[in-house]
């Protein structure tokens, strides 16, 4: 049995599955291509999220791959206040910031994000300080040992789930010895981030092992390179990809799902959930009548 996950002023049970929407608030992101870059872009967005079933929002001011240099300064500029306006508008909603930087998440937390989605495994050790001084929770996540917004060349690991592993829950172990609560602890494969599809597809088929663990485990698929290689398809027709690898994921046992399409999403955790007997379906009326 896993462990409860207590975030901001929510408290999600074992058996919960959680979508965790995606809006960024830069605009050279792989996916919107800037959709939410701007301010009032980025609160609809977050409203949308919400109707259609996210309990979680992510925001970052920083895309994951290469590009135009984002200094400290900038990225809170661009985050710092979509949460602030977030936290006002949406009380209820678990905020998430996402960021490899201390500097950055002190800034966030003070203005109401809730979590730390730290995607470059601990890059920045005083991020987890953070966390422990805040209490704010924290990602623990697996990045291959590549720096910041960095692309894998030729990545090799003897076994990459054990690999995976060893980081992620040493990352966790730390962080509660800093003082993070346990309870708001997520470890994260990190899908992508130093790896090549063949070692993200073999993530999600032996997913069952990080969730052996017991922490709360935080898959972030959605429309990333490793469904694209796998079905010979661009970024704008991935869904599908991303659906079966969600669906796998919370079969074995991932919780926490970050998505750009919150409602597909959606759907799919709960039918995932009906099936595994931990959701009643919506409605029943076949046989009935």
């Amino acid at each position: 049995m896993g462990r409860a996950l207590r975030l901001g002023g929510q408290t999600f049970g074992p058996d919960e599955l959680v979508v965790m929407a995606i809006v960024n608030r830069t605009p050279d992101s792989f996916f919107d291509r800037g959709a939410t870059y701007h301010p009032d872009d980025a609160l609809r967005a977050v409203e949308r999220a919400v109707a259609e079933g996210a309990r979680i929002v992510d925001i970052g001011g920083v895309k994951a791959g290469p590009g135009a240099e984002v200094d400290a300064t900038e990225e809170i500029r661009r985050t710092v206040a979509t949460i602030a306006a977030v936290r006002a508008e949406f009380p209820e909603v678990v905020i998430s910031i996402d960021t490899w930087r201390a500097v950055v998440a002190v800034e966030a937390v003070a203005a109401g994000a809730d979590l730390l989605n730290d995607a470059w495994a601990g890059a920045d050790p005083a991020l987890a300080q953070v966390a422990a001084e805040t209490g704010a929770g924290l990602v623990c996540s697996h990045a291959g040992g590549l720096a910041p917004r960095t692309r894998p060349h030729r990545p090799a690991f003897d076994d990459v789930v054990a690999d995976t592993l060893d980081t992620v829950t040493g990352l966790a172990e730390r962080a509660v010895d800093l003082g993070v609560r346990p309870d708001g602890i997520l470890i994260d494969p990190a899908h992508d981030f130093g790896k090549n599809t063949r070692h993200s597809l073999e993530l999600t088929r032996r997913l069952d092992r990080l969730a052996a663990t017991g922490w709360p485990v935080l898959v972030a698929l959605s429309n990333k390179d490793f469904v694209g290689e796998t079905l010979d398809l661009p970024v704008d027709q991935r869904l599908e990809g991303t659906l079966a690898a969600t669906a796998v994921s919370a079969w074995l046992g991932a919780r926490v799902f970050r998505a750009h399409q919150v409602r597909q999403t959606r759907r799919v955790l709960d039918m995932v959930a009906s099936i595994r007997g931990d959701r009643p379906p919506a409605v029943s009326r076949r046989g009935l009548a």
